[in-house]
């Protein structure tokens, strides 16, 4: 299985990495298109903030890229902000894939979303094996508004998609590298598809 996460200086690497690693799978670390195109499944993490990340992957062509991928490609937290159409965080134009926008929570509640949190209404296989309610990691002050691609819901301040589906395009807020079982669970769901 040759799993590629996509390098391009906005992720949380290593433990994407090592949480691969725990289910008997190397994950490679490349910005290299050949590599990515060819892969059999593509990891595309993101940390930070969108504008900044966006451009990284105008420089490197990843913008273009990434929407022509035709394996299965998983954004987690900020990669899957950055596979929508717009975000709010500084304004961003996103990839477009999932036909939804990005919005801040507001003031009314602590920002960022930090800790543990349910996700519920799973409708993916993505998700095989993991029950109604199982906490997830987020940490994350943007969301996805409610759609018809969303696959996972949680609720703070509002109910919102923590999980996006559109073809072979995945996409999960919260982060399955730091959720324990079930996010090892969605991670070798992920391998299986």
């Amino acid at each position: 299985m040759n799993i590629i996460i996509i390098d391009y200086g906005a992720g949380n690497i290593k433990s994407i990495q090592f949480a691969f690693k725990r289910l008997g799978i190397t994950a490679v670390l490349s910005n290299d298109p050949d590599e990515i195109l060819n892969a059999d499944k593509v990891i595309f993490p993101g940390v930070g903030e969108a504008s900044n990340a966006m451009e990284k992957l105008k420089e490197t062509g990843l913008d273009v890229l990434i929407p022509n991928l035709k394996q299965p490609v998983l954004g987690i937290c900020l990669g899957m902000q950055l596979l929508c159409k717009h975000t709010e965080e500084g304004n961003t134009r996103g990839l477009g894939i999932f036909d939804v926008d990005i919005k801040r929570f507001t003031n009314a509640v602590k920002v960022p979303q930090m800790g543990w949190n349910t996700i519920v209404n799973l409708k993916s296989e993505l998700f095989s094996g993991i029950k109604e309610n199982e906490h997830m990691y987020l940490v994350h002050s943007y969301y996805a508004e409610q759609c018809t691609e969303a696959i996972a819901t949680t609720n703070y301040q509002t109910n919102y998609a923590s999980a996006l589906q559109h073809e072979n395009f995945y996409g999960v807020q919260f982060h399955p590298e730091k959720s324990s079982t079930a996010g090892a669970q969605i991670l070798q769901n992920f391998i299986n598809l």
